[in-house]
């Protein structure tokens, strides 16, 4: 579990690639100042497991699911990232809950600056509309942010100065994509009343008939 408050942002140093999958190797310092190997650490968002690691980098190893349905698949030697380290039970949580199970991929459409502020309008898939909320919460590159103004499938968010210097998702140009996680609560929230309404018989004539109602 994760809060979406980014603790550095890393270097890729190298990428091997296998047939479906690869292994990232990352240049880092602060999410390894206590590192473990099999410990997780959220890269752009991604929940990835720790294989090995040096005092100044790690490896982890990534699915051919996660290279298809991230934005991982675009990582090169060089590439900046958001790292966060798993939350310790006993830390601070600043952000929202983030798994690290990344939904999908979104595409800036707009880059504006308002004052000190940095607005970003982004395009989701259409399925995820539903968790797309005004002041809700949503995860991008494992940034945790607050969504601002929603239309359809636009949202438009927007980055302090602070999340500006201490996130790769300001760098990002118009056209480039982020890896989005949709608020988990909201997700459940809708599976729970989906299987409630499919479970529920639906009231016909011959459900009133044999329930004695006509």
């Amino acid at each position: 579990m994760f809060t979406g408050i980014i603790e550095e942002i890393g270097s890729v140093k190298s990428i091997q690639p296998g047939a479906q999958s690869m292994t990232l190797t990352i240049a880092a310092s602060t999410v390894l100042s206590d590192v473990r190997l099999g410990d997780s650490i959220a890269v752009n968002g991604v929940c990835l497991t720790v294989k090995d690691f040096t005092k100044d980098q790690f490896s982890a190893d990534v699915m051919p699911e996660t290279i298809s349905s991230t934005s991982l698949r675009q990582l090169t030697a060089g590439s900046r990232v958001n790292l966060e380290r798993a939350l310790a039970a006993n830390g601070r949580f600043g952000g929202h809950f983030v798994t690290g199970h990344v939904d999908g991929v979104a595409t800036i459409r707009q880059k504006r600056t308002v004052d000190n502020a940095l607005y970003i309008r982004l395009s989701l898939p259409e399925a995820y509309a539903p968790y797309l909320l005004k002041k809700g919460s949503i995860a991008l590159d494992g940034t945790s942010l607050t969504i601002f103004e929603v239309d359809q499938t636009d949202i438009t968010i927007s980055l302090i100065p602070h999340s500006q210097e201490m996130t790769v998702l300001a760098k990002k140009q118009q056209g480039e994509v982020v890896n989005f996680e949709c608020d988990m609560l909201a997700k459940y929230v809708e599976n729970m009343l989906v299987k409630r309404e499919s479970n529920s018989p639906s009231v016909t004539e011959d459900f009133l008939k044999q329930h004695g109602f006509m």
